[in-house]
């Protein structure tokens, strides 16, 4: 290892007395790679939002103290760059936010098992921030209902199935992590015990007695194994170094007495800086930027680690070359760098737009769940939309991300505030139902037919006006509710068909009787034949009641008796007043109370109509007061209220028949 490739803290001290296998702290410096031509992330400019912090208030239950305990110290390897942080760049993009506790606990299980251990902290914190956001809500939202319901603040502790796998996941996290820390520990300080029993080794060949061509090979074979000795912790890298590197040219002050093989040492490490320099040319062809600056890396810590020096005639010209070969590839990535962040820029308009979307919908979506689930469809489309756009230069990547997760949290916020609202009202809808289940549960075994029936086919049509319930509460109660009422209508069916038997027999009665009727012929004495009609009447009512859809067997029945008053010579009330009679018999064999509701408020409106009409006939024969009664207009007046009150007095006695069976069968 030459001087040139050395940690910049040693390059002030006075140069070996043999200058010429020694190059000057300025060659030195020419050689390194400065810190400006030096990128050690992947080349690809990732937008890297940053993570939020976990609130204080997030809740602890058992698990999470076990979590609290002091972690294992994280160690840093000598070797270690920055794929964690590009690791945990990538992770940042996802809007962990908008997941629900099982998406996140997937996405936990995910990364843990496709990622290095030591390359998801960022993420892991992230994932374990929303779980806690989230199931903090909910552990508010429990405590005030059991404060609600009575329950002291010391008797409370609520935890879910959920809750306990996230700690299991976590507590595994923590382990494992703890676990490699622990053994990366071991190994880095292993590493340096091992670096320094070489540099022992090292010194120790200054005073070997052997030939130089064994003192050679040793030391060649010391080299070998410091290069594959291992990692160690980034705090001691200067150190055993520049240690290693004082030993390195102490053996080559001791090899100048035998140029032979220090000329083959200087031969070797220049084939070896000449292969890299070809592969650096070769890397600056390459249409893959990335790709290319990646290897870059590679070739320069083999550059300063592994190829030792080579004759100071050379140095000059062969780190020309390299650092050319070098400018080329980093012109290049900046040139394309330059290219991206133009692209990128366009980026930042195009998320703005998404974002802007997102803020509108979440103030313009209307307080109904349709309206709701449309909305949160279309922000899932935007929020699609919004990664698949792509990134944004670096130094706007922060602010568009930020401003982004804002959004969906706005939106989040007002949506779960909705929710809440329509639980309570779900919640009230429960208790509702809970009512009507308590009404119907009390009925189902009821005999009174006529009175639940109404009140059941009630209490279904209230059922379907009040809403949803809890969705783990619906299936339950509406199981409890249709039981209830099937068992009562089962019920009522189970009557109806034994009382349809007897229906059917009424029906056969009366289709004989109908029969006898239509033959029935008169005798010529006007009250034997008025007697014989009316126990004709009396017998048809007697029978009962037919089934429904067989009853214009009453107005068959009603046609006869028309064609039979006809022929007795009746005054025109009375006969009215017989087919009355008869109509209110059916009406009321029907059982149907509001049929003669009905017709009780239909005479009585006749009743009024006929007394306006009559009063308004003696207002009129004040237009002929000095009239003579013979006149032909008030004769026709009179004869009109005669009628009306002849029809007012057939209108008062129906009105009477029907209040009295009304009456009869309250």
């Amino acid at each position: 290892m030459s001087d040139k490739e050395l940690p910049k803290e040693k390059e002030n001290e006075p140069s070996d007395p043999t200058a010429e296998n020694n190059p000057t702290p300025a060659e030195a410096e020419k050689e390194s790679v400065s810190e400006e031509n030096t990128v050690t992330e992947n080349e690809e400019v990732t937008e890297t939002p940053v993570a939020e912090t976990e609130p204080d208030s997030t809740p602890k239950d058992d698990a999470e103290e076990t979590e609290a305990e002091e972690e294992q110290e994280e160690i840093v390897s000598s070797e270690d760059d920055d794929s964690e942080e590009l690791e945990e760049a990538e992770e940042e993009q996802i809007d962990y936010h908008a997941l629900s506790k099982e998406e996140l606990i997937k996405q936990f299980q995910s990364v843990l098992k496709s990622k290095p251990i030591q390359a998801i902290k960022q993420a892991v914190e992230d994932i374990r921030t929303e779980f806690n956001a989230k199931f903090s809500e909910e552990l508010e939202q429990e405590k005030a209902a059991f404060l609600e319901g009575g329950g002291n603040i010391i008797d409370f502790h609520y935890t879910t199935p959920l809750k306990k796998q996230f700690n299991s996941l976590y507590f595994d996290y923590k382990e494992k992590r703890n676990n490699y820390y622990k053994e990366l520990k071991k190994d880095l300080q292993a590493n340096y015990t091992k670096r320094e029993e070489l540099i022992e080794e090292l010194k120790s060949l200054l005073n070997a007695e052997e030939n130089i061509n064994t003192t050679y090979k040793h030391f060649k074979d010391i080299q070998e194994r410091w290069h594959v000795a291992g990692p160690i912790p980034r705090d001691k890298y200067n150190t055993i170094w520049n240690t290693y590197r004082h030993h390195v040219e102490n053996f080559y002050d001791f090899l100048h007495l035998n140029r032979e093989f220090r000329d083959l040492d200087f031969k070797h490490n220049l084939e070896q800086k000449l292969k890299l320099i070809g592969r650096a040319e070769e890397l600056g062809q390459q249409e893959d930027v990335g790709k290319a600056f990646r290897e870059l890396q590679m070739l320069h810590k083999m550059w300063k680690e592994e190829i030792g020096p080579v004759a100071k005639e050379f140095r000059d010209e062969v780190w020309d070359k390299f650092s050319a070969a070098t400018k080329v590839i980093h012109d290049k990535r900046q040139g394309f760098i330059k290219e991206q962040e133009k692209h990128f820029e366009a980026n930042v308009e195009l998320k703005n737009n998404v974002i802007a979307k997102i803020n509108e919908i979440t103030e313009n979506t209307a307080s109904n769940h349709r309206a709701w689930q449309n909305a949160i469809k279309t922000v899932q489309e935007l929020r699609d939309k919004y990664f698949e756009i792509g990134k944004v230069p670096r130094n706007k990547a922060k602010e568009v991300w930020n401003n982004f997760k804002d959004s969906t949290r706005n939106f989040n916020r007002e949506k779960n505030g909705f929710y809440k609202n329509q639980k309570k009202e779900q919640y009230t809808n429960l208790e509702k139902k809970l009512e009507l289940i308590k009404i119907a549960e009390e009925n189902k075994d009821s005999e009174d037919f006529e009175v639940v029936t109404p009140l059941m086919k009630k209490i279904q049509s209230d059922w379907k006006s009040i809403g949803h319930v809890p969705r783990k509460e619906s299936d339950k109660i509406w199981k409890q509710f249709k039981d209830a009422c099937n068992h009562y209508f089962d019920r009522v069916h189970a009557e109806r068909n034994e009382a349809n038997k007897e229906e059917i027999k009424h029906l056969e009665s009366k289709q004989k009787m109908l029969d006898e009727l239509s033959g029935f012929k008169l005798s010529g004495d006007h009250k034997t034949d008025l007697d014989s009609i009316k126990a004709k009447i009396a017998e048809w009512k007697s029978i009962g009641r037919v089934p429904f859809n067989k009853r214009n067997i009453e107005r068959k029945f009603n046609k006869v008796l028309d064609e039979l008053f006809g022929q007795l010579n009746l005054g025109k009330k009375e006969t009215e007043m017989i087919r009355f009679e008869n109509k209110l018999n059916t009406l009321a064999s029907q059982e149907d109370t509001r049929k003669l509701q009905n017709e009780e408020f239909f005479i009585s409106k006749k009743i009024n109509e006929t007394k306006d009409a009559m009063r308004q006939l003696e207002n009129n024969l004040g237009f002929f007061q000095n009239a003579k009664d013979d006149n032909p207009l008030v004769k026709e007046v009179h004869q009109n209220i005669a009628k009306h009150r002849e029809q007012l007095d057939v209108w008062k006695a129906k009105l009477s028949k029907i209040r009295s069976l009304r009456k009869g069968e309250a």
